[in-house]
């Protein structure tokens, strides 16, 4: 082969192999979201275009070993032009979670987080909920239940998006599932029985938006259709349906969703619940602000009813680093509704523990 084009060649490869290796971050930068290591893998070779190339290319030889080849030659400027990195603006906290963004999205069936994940093993009140109670009478506990003032908690919550540009290139229907348990862990004369396990799963259509309303970027519109129960039967059970709209804002170091919904109606004697709406309310709102590696949560929930009927709760949550990907946890919560069998008891709780996920 003539030495010109044996150089051609060569150089092609370098090239090549520079730009595998440095791709552009505005195709990558949303893989970093995944949660899963083998999906994320599979993400960063389809922004690379990795999954592309010959098995013999793959295995090329180190890029240190043909920038030498090339300097011999006379192409520095060539290599270093393929080499250098690209500055990108960095994904915002809704963009990270939702992939709302064009250069963002990442298909479909990715297991994704959701809400914090987290497990508090001292979760504690003053006011344990020993006889819960309903306007219905079949969900009416009639003896007092053995219980301790403090336990262990631990959530779950993953999301995933089931299809992608619903409507041409806008809306992507998201499935999510969020689990929730309270266990009597220290409770030995019961047998340590898990006290409420909340599951929630939700169907979420989410469209990428902007406008500013008081110096916020309006980011995100959803709505969806979320269902909410404990799986137990009478007297403890407890169960619920929403039509859910989320409206997402943000500015710098900010994220801010407000959430209204209406309740799906039920027959009252099949209701387990009736008044649930005029305890855990029928809007709320989470504010998270993230501080030099710490994340700070509030939540804000209420009946929108006056009189009587004006009830809430707020739950405020704090997480920080301890090493590599664990991280301090701690919430507090104070109202009507910390779990679904409580929904209509007032108290405050407070829970120390870990974080394997945050809500950004």
């Amino acid at each position: 082969m003539p030495y010109r084009r044996l150089l051609l060649l060569t150089g092609c490869l370098v090239v090549g192999v520079c730009r595998a290796q440095n791709p552009d971050p505005m195709d990558i930068r949303a893989c970093t979201a995944i949660e899963s290591d083998a999906q994320r893998l599979a993400c960063y070779d389809r922004a690379t275009g990795r999954d592309q190339l010959p098995a013999a290319q793959k295995r090329s030889q180190p890029a240190a070993a043909v920038h030498a080849d090339i300097f011999a030659h006379g192409r520095q400027a060539e290599v270093a032009a393929a080499a250098e990195p690209q500055v990108s603006t960095p994904l915002s906290l809704l963009d990270s979670r939702w992939e709302l963004s064009p250069e963002s999205k990442l298909g479909t069936f990715n297991l994704r987080g959701y809400r914090p994940v987290y497990a508090l093993p001292l979760f504690a009140t003053s006011n344990q909920n020993k006889e819960p109670h309903s306007p219905n009478p079949d969900n009416t506990v009639r003896a007092p239940q053995q219980q301790q003032n403090v336990e262990g908690k631990f959530q779950l919550s993953l999301k995933t998006k089931l299809w992608q540009d619903v409507f041409g290139d806008a809306g992507d229907l998201w499935l999510g599932y969020t689990q929730s348990s309270r266990w009597q862990v220290y409770n030995a004369k019961t047998s340590r029985p898990f006290r409420e396990t909340d599951y929630e799963p939700e169907a979420l259509l989410v469209f990428d938006t902007h406008y500013r309303a008081l110096g916020w970027d309006g980011r995100m519109f959803g709505i969806g259709v979320v269902h909410q129960s404990n799986g137990r039967g009478n007297p403890l059970s407890r169960s619920w349906n929403r039509v859910v709209a989320d409206f997402g804002f943000e500015r710098e170091g900010w994220t801010v969703v407000f959430r209204p919904w209406w309740r799906i109606p039920e027959a009252r004697a099949d209701d387990d619940n009736p008044d649930i709406s005029d305890y855990i309310g029928r809007a709320d709102v989470q504010i998270v602000h993230e501080w030099h590696g710490q994340e700070f949560g509030m939540m804000l929930r209420h009946s929108l009813r006056g009189g009587r009927r004006s009830r809430g709760a707020a739950r405020f949550t704090w997480s920080f680093p301890l090493g590599g990907n664990l991280r301090g946890y701690m919430e507090l919560f104070k109202g009507y509704g910390e779990s679904l069998i409580d929904y209509n008891h007032d108290a405050t709780y407070l829970g120390v523990g870990v974080s394997l996920l945050d809500w950004y």
